[in-house]
């Protein structure tokens, strides 16, 4: 009597504990809390019934599923592409890639995984618009480049349900040489700009120096002030030697007479400007 009444209470506790089991799975199942960024795509008999979340979730055991969607940015590095530029260019470039979902259906049932599928995209993409472009142009317009990746994959994956926010290139590897190449031509570049401001300089200064002369010789004050300066500047140094600058205008008039002395006497016993009795006052 008393293994009989023992045996009837273990199997009624196996019982409570196998439907305690039951009911905590059916409830788990039944019952979805989502997060304020996540949504669920539900599913009634395989078909797609609505977009539900976030918040408490409800669903009927064996005839509804959902599947959960992030809804926040998220980051996708593009791991290192060979790519050969329009100038014949070898070189690795990577990128990395932001998108967030906006349509959790589309991104669940028009995509098998959206996540996979953007990033090989992305890869094809990046390939196929640097392969357009010169080395000078990647360099120099990386962001420009940036902006035709993001609109391009931006405009396939809208059908997907995905919004590609921005696209960064990251690094553009170049190989040894051509890092060499590049060096060299920057030198020569620096080198030619260094030329030309010096060229630049001397013409400015040349032409200082004629406006400064156009208006010493307008002025003949200015010139004799100008000399002045000259002589004090000249006296204040301590030179051993001073060298003193005469203006032609004092000098002319003895090196006009200086001329005309020297000048031989005409046919007609007359020199150029000076009279036969000055000729014999200078014999006496």
């Amino acid at each position: 009597m008393l293994s009989t009444v023992l045996d009837e209470a273990i199997g009624s506790t196996v019982f409570l504990l196998v439907l305690l089991f039951l009911l905590v799975a059916l409830a788990r199942s039944s019952i979805k809390i989502l997060r304020e960024y996540e949504r669920a795509v539900v599913f009634q008999l395989g078909r797609f019934q609505r977009v539900r979340g976030p918040g408490l979730v409800l669903l009927i055991p064996f005839i509804q599923e959902m599947v959960r969607v992030d809804l926040r940015t998220q980051v996708i590095e593009i791991p290192s592409q060979d790519v050969i530029s329009r100038d014949n260019v070898s070189m690795k470039v990577d990128a990395v890639l932001y998108f967030n979902v906006v349509s959790p259906e589309r991104a669940i049932i028009k995509v098998q995984n959206y996540l996979p599928a953007t990033n090989m995209l992305a890869q094809t993409t990046l390939r196929a618009v640097l392969g357009q472009h010169e080395l000078d142009e990647m360099l120099s317009e990386r962001k420009k480049l940036s902006t035709d990746v993001q609109g391009i994959i931006d405009t396939q994956t809208e059908g997907w349900g995905i919004k590609v926010t921005n696209v960064e290139i990251r690094t553009v590897e170049l190989t040894e040489n051509m890092v060499r190449a590049i060096a060299k031509q920057a030198e020569a570049e620096r080198d030619r700009r260094a030329k030309i401001i010096h060229a630049e300089a001397e013409f400015q200064a040349s032409q200082t120096l004629v406006n400064a002369a156009k208006i010493l010789g307008s002025t003949p004050a200015a010139m004799q002030l100008r000399y002045l300066q000259t002589l004090t500047e000249i006296g204040a140094e301590q030179n051993s030697t001073v060298v003193f600058p005469m203006p032609i205008d004092i000098i002319k008039p003895f090196l006009e007479i200086m001329e005309k002395a020297g000048k031989p006497p005409a046919s007609n016993g007359v020199l150029h400007g000076v009279g036969a009795k000055e000729m014999s006052l200078g014999n006496a």
